[in-house]
């Protein structure tokens, strides 16, 4: 079918399908070591607050990865560039099958996680040219939709096939599912023309704006939170609460359902008002954690608040990315790729940060120390709210002397 065809006949043409489809592998990848932790821990004959460092290498592959592809590849083809990122996607899980020790098994993890920013950044971008003006942010919504389906799917199905198999397995199933993705984006994925891109130095400007670096600094504290405490929920969960590892699976499918009722809300809220209600999210995310501390201790009460912790933790993802792209107008890909640079480089904080709680305080310790952590992200938020305000202000003003 011709890219008219798919503009005209079609509200979200089926070859968007192969682009959400290695999101989800992206997203699989990223977050199903969490449930394999004491597997691998086991194996590889490392503690859990090593084995806790792969979600580091991760994060870090991740964020270095990013805004690096982005500027060395902002001039290829947007068709082979994805291809070339799934390549290397799909490599990168490969050697972690096979890596023989923890030391590889992290090289592996950095080495998958350079394409990931950039991926989805191009992915973002081919999927909002596939379908008319008017659709073109449903478009990108579906793509991401990968990310949380990988939450809800993805997570618990790979920490099956890790908890029945080997954690091995379940990173030979993620390279399975990329290939089927790197052959639907050849097959399917149309060549586009490629419209002249931003120069360097006005993206550098732009990512450079100092209300966007607030805004990534504040998202990375976000997810510095969520990640301290989600890099090692299944001890969490065993070790206090005192669940079976088995249970672990369909606890994680309630929280991908969290997660994508956070998504959406987070996503309409921001629509509504985006840093008021960032702001509110913020406060609520900080109680949440420090009532976990609490909650813990009951099973009950565990499986419920880790399931409003999905909805409030995910429920501000939307808000951050819609902030950076807005401050960033002018040029956004460099500062839009930076996001996930900076979420990342959260989440790498936050597993760091866990494992140093669990050594100095122990693992009952993680939730209040997240609760606090977000408290500094609600901090700046307040800051940026109140360096807008003034902003409004000054130009008012200005507007009534000229």
């Amino acid at each position: 079918m011709s890219i008219q065809e798919n503009l005209t006949a079609n509200r979200f043409p089926p070859s968007l399908l192969w682009l959400t489809l290695g999101a989800f592998a992206i997203g699989m990848t990223e977050f199903v070591i969490m449930g394999l932790l004491p597997n691998v821990a086991q194996d590889l004959h490392v503690t859990i607050p090593q084995a806790g460092q792969l979600i580091t290498s991760y994060a870090l592959g991740v964020a270095i990865g990013a805004p690096v592809l982005t500027v060395l590849t902002h001039k290829v083809p947007q068709k082979k560039l994805l291809c070339l990122l799934m390549i290397i996607f799909i490599l990168g899980n490969l050697f972690s099958v096979i890596a023989p020790n923890y030391e590889l098994l992290i090289a592996a993890r950095m080495a998958t996680a350079l394409s990931h920013g950039t991926f989805l950044g191009a992915g973002s971008l081919i999927a909002a040219r596939l379908v008319r003006p008017d659709k073109r942010a449903g478009a990108i919504s579906m793509v991401l939709t990968g990310l949380t389906v990988a939450n809800i799917i993805g997570v618990p199905f790979g920490t099956f096939i890790g908890q029945q198999l080997g954690w091995r397995a379940s990173f030979g199933a993620i390279v399975v599912i990329g290939l089927i993705s790197l052959f639907g984006i050849i097959r399917y994925i149309p060549v586009m023309h490629q419209d002249k891109p931003s120069s360097l130095k006005q993206e550098v400007r732009s990512l450079f704006n100092p209300k966007v670096l607030l805004m990534l600094l504040t998202g990375a504290v976000g997810c510095g939170s969520l990640f301290s405490v989600f890099t090692y929920i299944t001890p969490l969960l065993t070790d206090i609460s005192g669940f079976a590892e088995h249970s672990i699976t369909w606890i994680l499918v309630l929280f991908g359902l969290g997660v994508t009722i956070g998504n959406i809300v987070g996503g309409k809220l921001a629509d509504w008002r985006l840093l008021p209600s960032l702001i509110a999210n913020y406060a609520i995310l900080a109680i949440i954690l420090a009532i976990l501390t609490f909650t813990l201790q009951s099973k009950v009460l565990a499986v419920i608040t880790v399931f409003i912790w999905g909805i409030a933790a995910f429920g501000i993802m939307p808000g951050i990315q819609v902030r950076i792209m807005n401050l960033a107008y002018e040029a956004p890909l460099l500062a839009s790729t930076s996001s996930h640079s900076a979420l990342n480089l959260g989440n790498a904080g936050g597993a760091f940060i866990g494992g140093v709680v669990i050594n100095q305080m122990g693992l009952a310790s993680i939730p209040w120390v997240a609760s606090l952590i977000t408290v500094g992200g609600l901090l700046l938020m307040l800051v940026s709210y109140a360096i807008d305000r003034r902003t409004a202000h000054s130009e008012v003003a200005a507007g009534i002397h000229s």
